[in-house]
């Protein structure tokens, strides 16, 4: 088969930073190329070249064997790429058919040919096995046909390369298992696909070759049938990387966190979590699963204090503590990861010392009468640096400068040094690569193994699974199940969120 794509060459600079270094990439018609690489080694980059986002410096881009130059999408998307972003760029409030044709919009004497778009895309959807309704809203779709959508989008303006960026990282297993059908679909009818992803599992399942990118640099290309999870996750880290969760039976003792008929309502007042109750024990704990978007954010932002609830009862150790403040909360011993670290875990112009001491620098030995001990933050911040291997040249540089995983890193490192009673992790390891994933999930069955009451809420089924000692499923609000986690399979799981399956919840 010819190479539809190739780049030589292509390297790109950051201030102070080595982005791409002389990468060497191609794909091949009607094949399914998946690209590997740890945060910051260089995929996104590449991918932004290719898709006309930004320029590089050096090397070249052919496509169907000639030189092309991007100034914009634009560009790229008239030589036959499109690109579905791993966060969809749909306007909710529009119709499948008005997302698809815009910026490319047909008219009819001067108005939107919207009869002709229905039609059209009926056709398309027909011709790749893309089941869609041209009218229905985007908002009332699951997250699975809104990435039909994309793809669709995509499609619709003639694209033969299609670039798939972690395109499974909010879908239920079933969900996952249409898209790959899809897929395979529509590289039998000619389009080409690069796959992005972190999910080991996944690229040897799908791809026809794996292309695995480490600081920068492409480090090998391999074929799936000759290599293997434990091989692909060395080359992306450049270490011998633990993959799977090394843990003894939870030994669960009085109960730390007690929900009862909790009611919370999002920013539109639209109830989305909805009379739910549960018990978190020392010792143990208790994974959140669902699909994104089916109430755990607005639960897990009343549990940590960020949201008021509406009714209902949180009690910390027998201590009532419904709709008290964070600080409070924090006192009475809540440790907290967020879902959103930027926004929720630190202040990403505060220096690594600072963020560190966040949640404790108006106690001692970190103030003192009123005045901050600087000395006792820096000694604070190096002893925990090194503790939790966090990749820095000074305690002192700005939190915004370091890597997604070396962010969560510092939220980690804070919230597990306190002395906590019990911790809300929201979507840990989200966006992290292979290495970071292992050292959070470690430190993570570390706490439960001290004793410490954990609620992980994940859209991502194998971490539940993997770290839980009870799986509760999160269905349009409610619980509709609760379940021991070597009890219940993933099939099973995956048809509980889609609420497929609701089986009677066991008790606690």
């Amino acid at each position: 088969m010819d190479n539809v794509l190739e780049v030589k060459g292509i390297t790109k600079k950051f201030p102070g930073v080595l982005a791409n270094d002389h990468v060497d990439f191609s794909l091949k018609e009607g094949e399914i190329h998946a690209l590997l690489g740890e945060n910051g080694a260089g995929k996104s980059t590449l991918m932004n070249i290719i898709y006309g986002l930004i320029s590089p410096d050096e090397g070249e881009i052919l496509i169907n064997g000639k030189p092309v130059h991007f100034h914009s999408p634009k560009d790229a998307i008239a030589c036959g790429i499109g690109m579905v972003h791993q966060h969809f760029m749909l306007v909710p409030v529009f119709t499948v058919a008005e997302n698809i044709m815009l910026g490319s919009e047909k008219l009819k004497n001067g108005v939107l040919d919207i009869e002709q778009v229905n039609k059209d895309l009926i056709e398309l959807s027909t011709q790749y096995g893309l089941e869609i309704d041209p009218t229905a809203l985007v908002h009332d779709l699951p997250v699975g046909i809104q990435q039909r959508v994309e793809i669709i989008k995509a499609l619709y303006r003639k694209a033969k390369i299609l670039i798939l960026d972690e395109p499974t990282a909010v879908l239920t297993p079933q969900e996952v298992d249409d898209l790959f059908a899809i897929i395979k679909k529509l590289v039998q009818q000619g389009i080409s696909v690069i796959f992005i992803t972190h999910k080991l599992k996944e690229v040897l399942s799908i791809s026809n070759r794996i292309t695995v990118m480490r600081a920068g640099k492409v480090i090998a290309t391999d074929d799936p049938a000759k290599t293997n999870e434990q091989a692909l996750a060395s080359q992306m880290v450049g270490r011998t990387v633990i993959l799977k969760v090394d843990k003894t039976p939870a030994k669960p003792g009085d109960v730390v966190l007690d929900i009862k008929n909790l009611v919370v309502t999002d920013d539109r007042r639209v109830e989305t979590v909805r009379g739910i109750s549960f018990q978190v024990r020392k010792g143990e704990i208790l994974g959140i699963a669902g699909v994104q978007g089916n109430g755990q954010t607005e639960l897990a932002e009343a549990l940590t204090g960020l949201r008021h609830a509406t009714s209902g009862e949180i009690k910390i150790l027998d201590q009532n503590v419904f709709n008290h403040n964070p600080r409070d909360l924090v006192e009475k011993g809540m440790g907290h990861i967020p879902e959103d670290r930027q926004k929720h875990g630190f202040v990403m112009q505060y220096p690594i010392a600072d963020n560190l001491v966040l949640c404790s620098y108006y106690v001692s030995p970190f103030c003192r009468r009123g005045v901050l001990q600087n000395a006792a933050i820096g000694s604070n911040a190096e002893k925990l640096i090194k503790r939790f291997d966090i990749r820095t040249p000074s305690p002192y540089v700005p939190t915004s400068k370091l890597s997604g995983g070396n962010q969560q890193k510092v939220i980690v490192a804070r919230e597990l040094s306190r002395n906590i009673k019990f911790l809300v992790a929201n979507q840990p390891t989200r966006g992290l690569d292979v290495g970071s994933i292992e050292y959070i999930h470690s430190e993570i069955i570390k706490m439960r193994d001290e004793g410490i009451g954990v609620v992980l809420i994940s859209a991502e089924l194998d971490e539940i699974m993997a770290l839980s000692d009870r799986i509760a499923v999160m269905y349009h609000g409610e619980i509709v199940a609760v379940k021991q986690a070597d009890e219940v399979t993933r099939e099973e799981l995956g048809l509980m969120m889609a609420g497929s399956l609701k089986p009677e919840i066991q008790k606690n």
